[in-house]
């Protein structure tokens, strides 16, 4: 291990070369993600966009990520390539190494979401690494897309590869491709994606090694190092104006899963002191025997997520902006659990997580925080196999929902959770092309958004029919506990789902395998956002837009802003 490294606090570096290589390198992450998108086979990374691409350094920490890439994935990108430093040395790797990677006690997730990376050399030596992470379709076990809350281990859950290289020094290794193969319901699918995957580590590390011929090695690090000092400048600036002192906030889940009676406990503890800021989840609920848990990185990728909104939202992610942070997160918790947990839900805590800690900062944050959001990672999964041909499917599709009301604005509408950032739905021709189901409807959900002087966003309704044979898995979260308001503002609605089949009609939360029959249908509606503020106080020129456009009705203008009685039909119908 005697590869360059970057210094704890970097040297002086001309101004213009330090925007020039720090943009550079965002701009090599983006061209990744750019070529990820153009070679995958999957729609949930070429159309949802549910992967990041970045360059992680020699010792695991992030020197960028691509703007676009998921917030969530904020964490753990780093440690898988961590494990892999650690087995192999840094002397272990050679020129054309691939590194496949999505073992749950290092990643801490569902294990569809596999890394891939490679190193980069400069002059013989390992001087970073390439990386990305993208969601497969399949990788085998009792899961097909998204959830499945028969899984009580990780076993259940499909295929684990911890650290291995798949190409040794440009060479494939067959016998691991093989076992992949054999080991997944769609191996066209997932291989051609994993193809991509390296195809997008092999252009970022070309890249790397282009900027190297511009400028010194030293230099780029020097560089990377001012970087990340002046992010960590900045979020300590703003720590350091929030006042010191402990804030504690509590929420809860609806259920693992398993035990659909039993709810889980959210709570958390931040810690400010001068600029230095400590997020604690000592009191968060036991791990549980569902699906509902995540490792180590679960947790530490929502108090980052958290942390980055609250302090420089704006900016570059690289490893300065977390220095200010410290996770205090014991094992046995949802959120650091022990194997061999099942974590195949580990991402529908996550939202909840966040808003409880931008909720704990509410009252000493004034205008600042917002009301909470759709609070989970909705989706559905349908899947079957096609008549006639008799060829396996998944249709998996991410919904959007309501954000909270803030200080100054109503809450947007229909858009992903507060870990998904730039993740799009799967747009609703492409899933009618490809799959055996009619979208009868896909719109927003009125009076759904928490009232407010600031309302709520609004959250969407989707009617699925099958026109054959089919399954579907329905994970909805947020259902006992709507989005909260904040500042006198009303709790938006809550997230639901209805299965009709064979003339008869009933609520699902969390359900697995549920057999369909041409015709039956699926209706979901996700929840709207709080509201922000006292309803008396919003504008009645607002109030009367929201029931031109139908985002309210008449009978929520009465019964939460008691303006039904002073519009006319004329003002409302012009």
């Amino acid at each position: 291990m005697n590869a360059p490294t970057l210094a704890t606090r970097a040297r002086s570096v001309n101004p213009i070369t330090q925007e020039v290589v720090t943009h550079s390198l965002i701009a090599y992450a983006e061209e990744m993600a750019l070529a990820l998108c153009k070679s995958a086979y999957n729609m949930m990374i070429y159309e949802v966009r549910d992967f990041c691409c970045g360059l992680i350094d020699v010792q695991g920490r992030m020197i960028c990520q691509n703007e676009g890439g998921l917030p969530i994935f904020l964490a753990d990108l780093g440690l898988a390539v961590q494990d892999g430093i650690e087995r192999y040395g840094l002397d272990g790797f050679a020129p054309g190494d691939v590194v496949i990677m999505n073992h749950a006690g290092v990643c801490g997730q569902h294990l569809n979401n596999v890394v891939v990376y490679t190193p980069c050399f400069h002059q013989g030596k390992v001087v970073a690494f390439a990386a990305n992470r993208a969601h497969w379709v399949d990788v085998g076990g009792l899961r097909t897309g998204f959830g499945n809350v028969q899984t009580y281990e990780i076993f259940h859950e499909g295929i684990q590869m911890r650290s291995i290289k798949l190409y040794e020094a440009g060479r494939r290794n067959d016998g691991v491709w093989q076992m992949i193969q054999d080991n997944i319901r769609f191996p066209q699918a997932s291989l051609g994606d994993l193809r991509a995957q390296i195809a997008a580590c092999q252009l970022g590390a070309r890249r790397l090694a282009e900027l190297h011929q511009r400028y010194a090695l030293e230099t780029v690090n020097d560089c990377i190092a001012q970087a990340w000092d002046q992010a960590e400048a900045q979020a300590r600036a703003v720590v350091a104006a929030m006042p010191d002192g402990r804030y504690s906030a509590e929420s809860r889940l609806d259920s693992d899963g398993r035990r659909l009676d039993v709810p889980l406990r959210v709570k958390v503890t931040v810690e400010i002191k001068g600029s230095d800021f400590t997020i604690d989840y000592s009191e968060m609920n036991e791990q549980v025997p569902g699906p509902l848990n995540s490792g180590y990185s679960g947790g530490l990728s929502a108090a980052r997520v958290a942390f980055k909104i609250l302090t420089m939202p704006r900016a570059p992610v690289n490893e300065g902006c977390f220095r200010p942070l410290k996770l205090i997160s014991p094992v046995g918790t949802m959120l650091n659990a022990r194997p061999p947990a099942a974590l195949g839900l580990w991402s529908i805590a996550l939202p909840t997580v966040i808003d409880t800690l931008l909720r704990a900062l509410a009252p000493v944050l004034p205008g600042v925080i917002p009301a909470a959001h759709k609070g989970d990672m909705g989706g559905c999964s349908f899947y079957g196999l096609r008549e006639g041909s008799g060829e396996r499917y998944v249709l998996m599709n991410i919904f959007g929902g309501g954000w909270g009301g803030r200080h100054h604005a109503d809450g947007e509408s229909a858009a992903v959770s507060i870990c998904q950032g730039d993740v799009r739905n799967t747009p609703v021709e492409l899933q009618e092309i490809h799959y055996p189901f009619l979208l009868e409807y896909h719109r927003l959900r009125p009076d759904s958004g928490g009232p407010g002087r600031f309302r709520g966003g609004l959250g969407v309704e989707l009617k699925y029919r099958a026109l054959e044979k089919s399954t579907v898995n329905v994970m909805l979260e947020r259902i006992l506990e709507p989005p909260w308001g904040t500042n006198g503002g009303h709790d938006g609605r809550s997230n639901a789902a209805t299965l009709s089949s064979s003339g008869t009609e009933r609520p699902v939360t969390k359900e697995s395998n549920i057999a369909l029959s041409p015709g039956d249908t699926v209706v979901f509606r996700t929840a709207g956002g709080g509201g922000y503020g006292d309803p008396s106080l919003r504008d009645p020129q607002e109030i009367l837009e929201d029931l031109r456009q139908g985002y309210i009705t008449p009978a929520q203008a009465q019964a939460d802003y008691g303006h039904s009685g002073v519009f006319t039909n004329q003002e409302v119908n012009p």
